[in-house]
C-alpha cells in the first residue's frame, strides 16, 4: 500500500490534497478503507454545510462497522461526491481516485497535518 506523496494526512485517516483556487479535496486512506472492510453506505457533508477540523462530518458504514468522517480542515463544502454516494464501494476500491468524499473551500487548515511518509509511519502502512 502506498500513500500517495502529494496529499497531507490527518491521524483519523482522512487525507487532503493541496488547496487549489481556495478548494481542497478530502477522502479517506487507503487503509483506513481496508480497515473498515466493504463500504455499504456512505453520509456526506451537504454542500454549503460549515465543517470543522477534527470534527464529524459525516459517517461510513460497512460490513463490519460504522466509522465517524471527520474533517481535516476548516471551512465550507462546495461539492460532494454523489458518485460515492451511489455506489460506496468506491471508497475501497479507489480512495485516492474516483473514491474521494467531498470538496471544501478552505477557511483554516490545522497545522499538524501529515506528510505521506509521517503518515506511514503513523499507521503502520
Amino acid at each position: 500500500m502506498s500513500n500517495p506523496q502529494h496529499l497531507r494526512y490527518s491521524k483519523e485517516h482522512e487525507w487532503l490534497s493541496a488547496v487549489e483556487d481556495g478548494v481542497a479535496t478530502v477522502g479517506i486512506t487507503e487503509h483506513a478503507a481496508n480497515a473498515l472492510g466493504d463500504i455499504v453506505f456512505v453520509q456526506l457533508p451537504e454542500v454549503g454545510d460549515t465543517i470543522t477540523a477534527g470534527e464529524t462530518c459525516g459517517e461510513l458504514e460497512s460490513t463490519k462497522s460504522v466509522s465517524d468522517l471527520y474533517s481535516p480542515v476548516t471551512g465550507e463544502v462546495v461539492e460532494a461526491n454523489q458518485d460515492v454516494v451511489d455506489d460506496p464501494s468506491l471508497v475501497n476500491s479507489a480512495p485516492f481516485e474516483g473514491g474521494w468524499l467531498f470538496k471544501v473551500r478552505v477557511a483554516e487548515e490545522p497545522k499538524d497535518l501529515l506528510s505521506a511518509d509521517e503518515y506511514t509511519e503513523f499507521s503502520g502502512s
